[in-house]
């Protein structure tokens, strides 16, 4: 096999386990939008700030409810913006 039927053999071996991660985080998301409602906010240990949202768009798998965060300290930046946090009363740590 080549290095690329390979990688395809590897990574649909964990088809499964993926989908599952992802209908786990879906229920989750599900289950936090229950606790704090869409536009609902929370952070968590490390200072990073998570808002639910309904997502804008048209996707071929189309998810209900999804979620945006602030950056962590590797990333360039995140999908909710740090100043929207800060308004929101959030001490960000990375800022």
């Amino acid at each position: 096999m080549t290095y690329c039927q390979l990688k395809l053999v590897e990574l649909d071996k964990r088809k499964d386990e993926v989908k599952k991660f992802f209908e786990e985080l879906s229920q989750a998301v599900k289950d936090v939008e229950s606790e704090i409602g869409v536009n609902g906010t929370f952070q968590d240990n490390e200072g990073i700030v998570y808002k639910i949202t309904i997502p804008e768009g048209k996707f071929v798998h189309f998810e209900p409810l999804s979620y945006v965060r602030t950056k962590r300290p590797h990333e360039k930046r995140g999908d909710l913006s740090m100043k929207e946090a800060e308004e929101a009363g959030y001490i960000l740590p990375n800022r």
